[in-house]
C-alpha cells in the first residue's frame, strides 16, 4: 500500500474498476487518492453518495466492456451512463430501506458462511478419525507404477469439444471429487507429447503449484482426459485403492506427509520427487473399503448440507440484485 502527499478523491467516493475488475463497486469513508485502474466517482449536490454506490453496484458495467483481453471500461462509456436521480429526500428513503433489507441479507449470510465453516472442520475430523493409526506405511514410488505431471503450451489446443483438459481450477480443498462447472477442452495431434499424461480411472491427482496439495480422485468413467503442468498424477499399483489414497493424502495425516518437502520462496511447489517420497498406508483391499465406506457415510450428509447452503448463498446474492432492480428500475 503506497501513499502519497495529498488526494484525489472526498470521502464517501465510489470505486469503479477501469481494469480487470469492473463490476464490483468499493464505497470509500476517507480521503484518498484511487490507483490508475480504477475510477474515483463522486456525488453532485444533487446525488446522494450512498445512493451513487448502490446505483453502482445495480448496473452490469460489463455491458460497456469492449476489450477482448482484459475486461475494460472506458470513462466516456462511464460518463454516458443514465441513472435515475429523485429529490435527495427520496434518495434517503431508498438508502434506508436499501441498507435495512442488506443488513437481514448479511445476517443470513454471515450465519451461511460459518455454517461452511464448521462443515470443514467436521470433514478434517472425519478424515483425522479415519485414518489415525496407521503406521504401516511406504513411499509413494513403492506403491505406485507412475508419477508424472502435465505438459505445457496446451493452450494452442483448447477447443470447445474433445477431451477433457484438467487444469488446477478444477481441483477443490473440500474433497476428492473433480469440479465440472467450468470444463475445458482439448483436440491433440496423435503424435503430441501430452499424451503420456492421459487419464484413467482410480488416478489420484495433486496440485503441485499454487494452492498446494489439493486432492482430486479420477471417476471410472472417466472419458479421454490429460493434465497441465501444474498438476501431478499418482497411478498406484493397486488402482481400486485410488480413492482410499485420495481421502488419505486430503487427511491432515497425508497432508503433513506430503507438503513437509514444499520448496520455494515466494511461490511454493513440489517436484515429483517429493511426491514419491511421500508416505501412504499399506492395506488389504478390504481394509480400504471399509475406510472408504465410513467416510462416505459421514461425509455424505456433509455434502448434502454443503449443498442446500450454497445455493441459499446464491439465493441470498439474488436477492440482493432483486433489491437493487426493484430500487432503481421500480421491479419494472
Amino acid at each position: 500500500m503506497g501513499f502519497a502527499n495529498d488526494y484525489l478523491c472526498e470521502a464517501g467516493t465510489t470505486i469503479v474498476g477501469r481494469k480487470g475488475t469492473i463490476n464490483r463497486p468499493i464505497f470509500v469513508n476517507e480521503p484518498f487518492w484511487n490507483v490508475d485502474t480504477a475510477f474515483g466517482i463522486s456525488p453532485g449536490n444533487d446525488l446522494l453518495p450512498k445512493y451513487l454506490f448502490f446505483f453502482c453496484c445495480f448496473f452490469n458495467f460489463s455491458e460497456l466492456d469492449k476489450s477482448t483481453t482484459i475486461p475494460s471500461l472506458a470513462k466516456r462509456d462511464l460518463l454516458n451512463i443514465e441513472m435515475p436521480v429523485p429529490p435527495l429526500d427520496e434518495q434517503e428513503r431508498i438508502v434506508a430501506r436499501i441498507e435495512e433489507l442488506f443488513s437481514q441479507l448479511d445476517s443470513g449470510v454471515e450465519t451461511l458462511r460459518k455454517t461452511k465453516q464448521q462443515l470443514a472442520v467436521y470433514r478434517q475430523a472425519v478424515l483425522k478419525e479415519a485414518f489415525e493409526g496407521f503406521t504401516d506405511k511406504k513411499p509413494i514410488r513403492e506403491m505406485s507404477s507412475l508419477v508424472t505431471s502435465g505438459s505445457r503450451g496446451w493452450a494452442q489446443y483448447y477447443a470447445d469439444t474433445g477431451a477433457r483438459f484438467i487444469r488446477i481450477t478444477d481441483l477443490t480443498r473440500d474433497g476428492i471429487k473433480l469440479k465440472n462447472d467450468s470444463i475445458q477442452y482439448v483436440v491433440l495431434p496423435d503424435k503430441a507429447e501430452g499424451k503420456r499424461s492421459r487419464l484413467i480411472g482410480g488416478d489420484v491427482l495433486v496440485s503441485i503449484t499454487a494452492d498446494l496439495g489439493s486432492i482430486a480422485l479420477i471417476p471410472d468413467s472417466i472419458e479421454e482426459a490429460y493434465i497441465n503442468q501444474h498438476i501431478a498424477m499418482v497411478r498406484f499399483n493397486n488402482p481400486g485403492q485410488g480413492e482410499f489414497m485420495a481421502w488419505y493424502l486430503r487427511s491432515e495425516w497425508g497432508q503433513k506427509d506430503l507438503l513437509k518437502n514444499k520448496r520455494g520462496g515466494g511461490k511454493l511447489g513440489l517436484g515429483l520427487d517429493d511426491i514419491r517420497d511421500t508416505p501412504v498406508p499399506v492395506v488389504s483391499d478390504e481394509e480400504a473399503q471399509q475406510i472408504v465406506a465410513y467416510i462416505d457415510n459421514r461425509l455424505s450428509v456433509c455434502d448434502s448440507i454443503g449443498q442446500t447452503v450454497d445455493t441459499a448463498l446464491q439465493q441470498a446474492e439474488a436477492m440482493r440484485q432483486s433489491i437493487l432492480k426493484q430500487a432503481f428500475e421500480g421491479g419494472n
